[in-house]
């Protein structure tokens, strides 16, 4: 069985170098950056980025994973810590507030939430949304018509519209509470849910 080469110590310096200054151009400039800007900033030529890196989504992959991990890391820490519909509520709130905060983060999260194929860091949000729908679903908080899938994607949606609203806290829970109010599971004959908290903060949970 044969195994990878080892990575030349130059070669470790110049994906190390190229990794910082991708991270700090995304979080300038977005997914949009300019790639030979980053190369620029490495003190590499293109030709090195490419080597390391053959696309966009590539080098956003590798300057977000650890991100993307950490989410995924969080879903289970909220799984353990807290019932199903209380655990899928925060964590989406984080996912959400992720998007935001994160210039560059959105393509790769969006990933988890569309058929096309999904990046390495798409299948990690996509894994832990899977989890926290089903337990969900098995406890009787959140309705068994909704896919993993289709949540991420409405999520996403949530993201974006709290971005243009100034991108607060408080703007993602009045809107995740709006979303929640609408997957809840809830038995025949039940009231009307209730409106979420004009604080915005992330009240409206699947319990």
């Amino acid at each position: 069985m044969s195994h990878p080469r080892p990575m030349r110590a130059d070669a470790r310096r110049n994906r190390e170098r190229l990794l910082t200054a991708a991270a700090s151009a995304f979080a300038e400039h977005g997914e949009s950056a300019s790639l030979d800007d980053i190369a620029r900033r490495a003190g590499v030529g293109s030709g090195t980025l490419y080597r390391h890196f053959p696309t966009r989504q590539a080098l956003l992959e590798a300057a977000y994973s650890a991100r993307v991990d950490a989410l995924g890391e969080r879903g289970e820490e909220l799984s353990r810590a807290l019932p199903p519909g209380e655990a899928l509520t925060e964590w989406l709130h984080e996912v959400c507030a992720a998007t935001i905060q994160v210039r560059g983060l959105k393509s790769l999260l969006g990933s988890a939430a569309t058929d096309a194929p999904m990046t390495a860091c798409g299948t990690v949000v996509y894994g832990t949304a899977t989890r926290l729908v089903r337990s969900a679903q098995e406890e009787g908080t959140l309705r068994p018509d909704i896919t993993p899938a289709q949540l991420l994607r409405l999520a996403h949606g949530i993201a974006s519209a709290a971005e243009l609203g100034g991108g607060e806290a408080r703007e993602i829970g009045r809107y995740l509470g709006w979303l929640l109010d609408g997957v809840r599971q809830r038995p025949p004959h039940a009231p009307p849910p209730r409106t979420a908290q004009q604080d915005g903060s992330p009240t409206g949970t699947l319990s």
